[in-house]
């Protein structure tokens, strides 16, 4: 039975899957073949092995539908790789957007993954708090243009080293919002993040949940990485 895609309006889907291997293996090329059937058309999928316990690989898939953004997820589950973590967002522009070039507009929705030279990865979500003292949503919007006008401005001093991936999960995840950055080097992710929190917009107003780093690869490097065999 063939089933229509579903898309947004504007913009991609995207879904992070982080993944560990069961007990009893996975089938190194039913992955491949996984990533291969979801990369079609302008479909992408970033592979990467994630550091520390909490999974053995990551996959990072961007694509109009996402009923095949949902079989992609499928099919990695009958290869045998158990699903620990995800998240789902959208490509978006923010309400702040407006005046930016046309390229710039559509590299946000529409990214070409992953950027060239840029191995090193993380990815984290994040929402804007809504405390008694602190709540970014009774700011005005002029007030919150301002704040994330500047926040742009620490995120280019990075430019070159950094390149990050903003999705909005407003309604479709825990936090509003999910961030990948992809760097020349680790450390370049590490003085990123650690520089833009003293900006005001996260300094008073941003939460942040779990960080997944890793080492991004095709689908046979990542694949040895984690110790899959033929």
């Amino acid at each position: 039975m063939s089933i229509d895609a579903l898309t947004p309006a504007e913009g991609w889907g995207v879904l992070h899957l982080f993944c560990r291997i069961r007990p009893s293996g996975a089938d190194r090329q039913a992955i491949g073949a996984a990533v291969k059937a979801a990369s079609d058309g302008d479909h992408q999928v970033v592979t990467f092995s994630v550091m520390g316990h909490k999974a053995d690989l990551g996959f990072l898939a961007v694509g109009p539908d996402w009923l095949r953004l949902r079989r992609f997820q499928t099919g990695l589950q009958r290869a045998g790789l158990e699903i620990v973590s995800s998240y789902v967002s959208l490509t978006e522009l923010s309400e702040y957007t407006r005046g930016m070039p046309e390229d710039h507009l559509r590299a946000r929705l529409y990214p070409k993954l992953p950027p060239a030279g840029k191995r090193a990865i993380c990815f984290y979500p994040m929402s804007k708090r809504r405390g008694d003292k602190d709540n970014w949503y009774s700011l005005g919007f002029d007030e919150r243009k301002r704040l994330m006008m500047d926040h742009g401005k620490s995120g280019r001093r990075f430019a070159g080293r950094v390149v990050q991936l903003v999705t909005g999960s407003t309604g479709l995840d825990d936090h509003e919002w999910g961030v990948t950055l992809f760097g020349v080097h680790p450390d370049d992710l590490k003085d990123t993040v650690y520089s833009m929190r003293f900006d005001e917009a996260s300094a008073l107003f941003a939460e942040f949940g779990p960080f997944y780093a890793g080492v991004i690869g095709s689908v046979d490097e990542v694949a040895t990485e984690v110790g899959l065999e033929w």
